[in-house]
This record gives C-alpha cells, sequence and structure tokens, in this order.
C-alpha cells in the first residue's frame, strides 16, 4: 500500500523486471520521473520533488534498482543499462502513463539518456544532470579507464573487482560516503591533490579524501538518512552498475553513435570533474543532442547540483519544462 508522508510525498513500489522498484511521489500532473547517481537514493531529490509538484507536475524519484527499498538482483550482469531501462519503463508503466520526461542525475544521467535512445516512444524529452550524453561505442570503456590512470588506477577501475571497494567502505559506511559527498562537492576552502578520482597502486579512495567539514549542502542528518540506507543494504549493488560498464558497450553495440533526438537539457556544475574528462562530449552535443533547448553551467558549483544549488536547479528545470518544444510532450494517462 502507498505510504504518504507528512511531507506530502507518497511512498509506493510498483513490479519491474528487478522485482521491484521504491518511488517516492508528488504533485499532480505530467510525469517526470527523477534518477538518481551513486552513491545515492531517491533522497538525492529531495528539493526538487515539492517544487516540481508546485509548478504543476507529477513528481517521481526512484531508488534505481540496487540501492534503498528498490530490488537488489545478485548478479552483476542484472545491473546492465539494459536491465535499468526496462525498470525505468515499468515505472511508467506502474503509475498508469504511457510517456514521461526523464531526468537523470550522475548514472542516472546515463540510464536516463539510454533510455530516451531505447524507448522514444516511452520517454519524450531527457534531462541530464552532470554526466553529458556520449553515444554507444568508441573504445572498450575497461581499455580506456585503464589508460586514464597511468601509474596509478582510475577509480572507475578501483571499483571493478567485486568486494574490493567494498572492504573500503563497509568498515565505516558513514565516513565514507562523508569523505566522497565532500571530495566532489565545491571546496569550502583550496585543495592540493590528486583527489578521490585516481588511487595509489595498493591504496584506497579515502586515502585522497579532503579533511575538511561536510559540505553545506549536506547536513548531519542528511547523512543519517544517507548513510543509513547503504548501512542496511550493502554497497554492492550500487558498485555493480560500474562493473557492468563493458556489458553495456557489447549490448548497445547497434546503437554505435546514435543521437538522442528529444528535446533535452543539460546543466552542469563548474567545478565538476565530470566536466573536464567528458570536454569532448559536452562540444558534440550539436551532433549527440540535436534537440537540446537548454545548455547551463553552474559557477562555483561541483558535481552534486541539484543539492548543491537546488534553488538554481529548480528554477532551470522548471522553465525547461515549461520550453514548448518539451511541454508538447506532457504525459497521458492510460485510458
Amino acid at each position: 500500500m502507498p505510504e504518504t508522508s507528512a511531507a506530502g510525498r507518497t511512498h509506493r513500489l510498483v513490479p519491474s523486471p528487478a522485482g521491484r522498484i521504491h518511488l517516492v511521489e508528488q504533485g499532480q500532473g505530467p510525469l517526470v520521473l527523477l534518477l538518481h547517481g551513486f552513491p545515492e537514493t531517491w533522497y538525492a531529490w529531495r528539493h526538487q520533488l515539492p517544487a516540481l509538484a508546485a509548478a504543476g507536475y507529477r513528481a517521481v524519484a526512484a531508488d534505481v534498482r540496487g540501492y534503498g527499498r528498490s530490488s537488489r538482483p545478485g548478479s552483476v550482469a542484472d545491473h546492465r543499462m539494459l536491465a535499468l531501462v526496462e525498470d525505468a519503463v515499468a515505472v511508467v508503466e506502474g503509475l498508469g502513463e504511457r510517456s514521461a520526461v526523464v531526468v537523470g542525475h550522475d548514472w542516472g544521467a546515463s540510464i536516463a539518456a539510454t533510455a530516451a535512445l531505447l524507448r522514444p516512444d516511452v520517454f519524450r524529452a531527457v534531462g541530464l544532470l552532470s554526466v553529458p550524453y556520449t553515444p554507444p561505442g568508441g573504445p572498450r570503456p575497461g581499455d580506456v579507464f585503464a589508460r586514464m590512470g597511468g601509474d596509478e588506477e582510475f577509480y572507475v577501475s578501483y571499483f571493478q573487482e567485486p568486494g574490493r571497494a567494498e572492504a573500503e567502505i563497509e568498515p565505516d559506511v558513514r565516513g565514507w560516503l562523508a569523505g566522497f559527498c565532500t571530495a566532489l562537492s565545491a571546496p569550502a576552502g583550496p585543495r592540493t591533490g590528486a583527489g578521490p578520482y585516481f588511487v595509489a597502486r595498493g591504496g584506497t579512495m579515502r586515502d585522497r579524501f579532503p579533511r575538511e567539514l561536510l559540505p553545506h549542502w549536506l547536513g548531519e542528518a542528511d547523512l543519517d538518512v544517507l548513510a543509513g540506507e547503504f548501512e542496511r543494504t550493502g554497497m554492492t549493488g550500487a558498485l555493480n552498475r560500474y562493473r557492468c560498464m563493458d556489458r553495456d558497450w557489447e549490448d548497445l553495440a547497434g546503437f554505435a553513435g546514435a543521437p538522442v533526438t528529444q528535446p533535452s537539457l543539460f546543466l552542469g556544475g563548474g567545478l565538476d570533474a565530470s566536466l573536464t574528462w567528458l570536454a569532448d562530449a559536452v562540444e558534440a552535443f550539436p551532433v549527440t543532442l540535436p534537440g537540446l533547448t537548454a545548455h547551463h553551467i553552474l559557477d562555483g558549483c561541483g558535481h552534486f547540483v541539484q543539492q548543491e544549488r537546488p534553488a538554481e536547479t529548480n528554477r532551470l528545470l522548471i522553465e525547461w519544462l515549461a520550453d514548448p518544444a518539451v511541454e508538447a510532450f506532457g504525459s497521458r494517462r492510460v485510458r
């Protein structure tokens, strides 16, 4: 049965190929599906749910499979991109809708873009936060990440071996999450060194975390919510997404170079390292996202844009959703 909280948010479970997907819903109107990234849950969208609801949308934030109260299949292959797209379609159908605007952050952005690519009949517009769209194809991802590390290991390579990152994180989940989130946020002061993205041989990511206080957007109570979920579920479901990247490369080979043509939005942080590594992807938007109608970089903002700068993110999302090019693709209820 759906559960409605004091904040006016409704929690519900819908069936999916994963088993179940947990959703948090607020508002009525055209459906906007919100997909979080790593290492997060639906709670990453806590500031967007009421703002979108007030603007006349049915805002729904999902726990991606492997996270939170959604099912956590045990096989690494169960977290491949094709399966996550199937989950997103199942959410739309489970809510009694035929179509939706899909908005994602971090890994959620990659899921949203792939969902729009594979199922344009369901996902009529796509918003991408922090991670730009990169079409399938090109070199095998595992080979690319291995070259990026040089004498050290790029963090994506570090995540590949099952159990390895878990052994670093599990003794102090809360402390690890605090360090990771701080490292990827806009700094409170000057930072030096390589950051957490590269791991010294024989070392850990934690060795490179900053020693400063929590970022302004992540209070102790918010950290308690985040840590409580991963202390309950463990980290393997979340990390298995990284372990499927070469599988995705094989699965999506038939879409090599394909653009996402629906109306789209990109929103990133000016201090986000993702935009440095993926600068070529941003420059390619005229080809890869020909339907791009809004593109914003928030100066002085790090990776967690919708939490670091919620008011700006809400305004830009709502302006984009109200654009006639996007509004024309409003959701329709199943009759």
